[in-house]
């Protein structure tokens, strides 16, 4: 199955040159580090592009990189794993790794689909590709959206992860990908978008989750940070570490209507 891309020419440049030319250019000179995973952003790239280019510069990408976002379209199963076949983005060709999506689907059939429709208009993994593309010459890829979850079914499906990847001896990147607080003043967005970084640099999933929900915080990815925090936990993770933080309004000049950004890596 061919995924064309959704919001090339929206989100991001829609030419191969152009693309490479605006990613290249939120890429810094970072040392490379190996890590289990990372949260990365996926507003256009002119407002968020420089948070997740200095994600992407400092990881080492892997042969396959598992994607996990927010579903923002409703469309499909609440879980939903693209099946196979490969995604196209104008800088590249990504092909499933169907391999390792057989053996996560064996261990998590209980809460996850395979299910082609939540991808086909979903941005929040799209955007993460142009990154990958100039960090490596297109590994394989996992793409999972998540419309609604438990901590429960979070855990499950990080720990599902986990032990497919080590059935296969296979060692991979789990992307989360999330925005944080939506349409704030820039001082409350920044307030909330704290308690939720604390909680990921903690290493506590269950505490993100519940802080999320108790704090009413707008961050559209905290299913896909969770479950990326339980997957670490089970592959022995130490430490979290905040490689940069900004909001919209630095680009925009609105401090009044923001939305915030945050770039992390768990090793």
């Amino acid at each position: 199955m061919l995924r064309e891309p959704a919001v090339a020419g929206q989100f991001y440049r829609g030419s191969p040159e152009l693309l490479r030319e605006e990613v290249r250019g939120y890429m810094v000179d970072a040392r490379k580090e190996e890590v289990l995973g990372c949260v990365s952003p996926h507003a256009g790239l002119m407002y968020s592009g420089h948070v997740a280019g200095a994600v992407y510069s400092s990881v080492r990408i892997p042969e396959t990189v598992v994607l996990i976002g927010p579903n923002h379209t409703g469309l499909g199963s609440r879980i939903s794993m693209f099946p196979d076949g490969e995604w196209v983005i104008p800088t590249g060709r990504f092909y499933i790794d169907r391999e390792l999506g057989d053996l996560l689907f064996t261990r998590a059939s209980d809460i996850l689909a395979r299910d082609s429709r939540a991808h086909m208009f979903e941005h929040s993994l799209e955007v993460q590709l142009p990154f990958l593309s100039v960090s490596r010459e297109t590994p394989r890829i996992l793409p999972i959206v998540m419309m609604q979850a438990t901590t429960e079914e979070c855990r499950m499906l990080g720990e599902a992860i986990s032990s497919a990847a080590r059935k296969l001896n296979r060692r991979i990147l789990v992307v989360a990908s999330s925005d944080m607080s939506h349409y704030l003043s820039d001082t409350e967005a920044r307030r909330l978008d704290n308690l939720a970084i604390e909680r990921i640099l903690a290493l506590d999933p269950e505490g993100l989750y519940n802080t999320v929900i108790s704090k009413r915080i707008s961050m559209c990815g905290y299913l896909p940070v969770t479950t990326m925090l339980y997957y670490a936990l089970s592959c022995q993770a130490k430490e979290a570490r905040l490689i940069k933080y900004a909001t919209s309004g630095e680009i925009s000049g609105d401090y009044d209507h923001v939305v915030g950004y945050a770039g992390i890596i768990v090793k």
